[in-house]
């Protein structure tokens, strides 16, 4: 939330207030929440990915038969590369409300504060297993195979890695989103 009410800073415009709301449902309507329209952002597609960086991608798993679900269109911030892809967080697999907890522990490991397009996050595996107030980030690590990635990259900057993980564009197969949260909390 300190993210927001510095971004909120910038625009001159206090917390709690209409230009507020009016404000963050002008972002919202920016970054058009449908898997579809977000793919459509040429400015912000890439074909690779950058640790610390995150995106919107679509996705099909060379193991879906023998998952009990999986997203095929995760918001991931990727931590550690592999030869053949990357380990991510993927935030869709907790609820929206601790997805914001867990980018404010985050944010800790920020390359900067100003939380622009330059920023990014400083993390590995091995930092992230060791930091223990991340506990929301254990049901979030998923194995990419850049093989199985059937979309471009589109860059969420930022300044709005809160908004976007707030928007509902999960599309999670075989389990409604309900479960999988349901499940993801057991696991913190």
């Amino acid at each position: 939330m300190d993210r927001i009410n510095q971004q909120l800073m910038k625009t001159g415009y206090e917390a709690r207030t209409r230009q507020a709301r009016d404000w963050l449902r002008l972002k919202m309507g920016d970054l058009k929440p449908t898997p579809e329209k977000l793919l459509k952002d040429k400015a912000r597609q890439t074909n690779s990915h950058f640790i610390g960086h995150m995106y919107y991608f679509y996705y099909d798993p060379k193991t879906k038969d023998k998952l009990p679900y999986y997203d095929r269109f995760p918001l991931v911030i990727p931590i550690q590369p592999y030869p053949d892809g990357f380990l991510g967080l993927n935030l869709h697999y907790i609820h929206p409300k601790q997805r914001i907890i867990l980018l404010d522990k985050l944010s800790e490991h920020a390359t900067d504060n100003r939380f622009d397009m330059q920023t990014r996050l400083r993390l590995n595996y091995q930092m992230l297993a060791a930091f223990s107030k991340a506990f929301e980030a254990t049901p979030c690590i998923k194995r990419y195979l850049g093989s199985h990635v059937k979309s471009r990259f589109v860059e969420i900057f930022a300044d709005e890695w809160d908004i976007a993980a707030l928007l509902p564009v999960e599309q999670f197969q075989k389990a409604s989103t309900g479960k999988v949260w349901a499940d993801s909390r057991k696991k913190f």
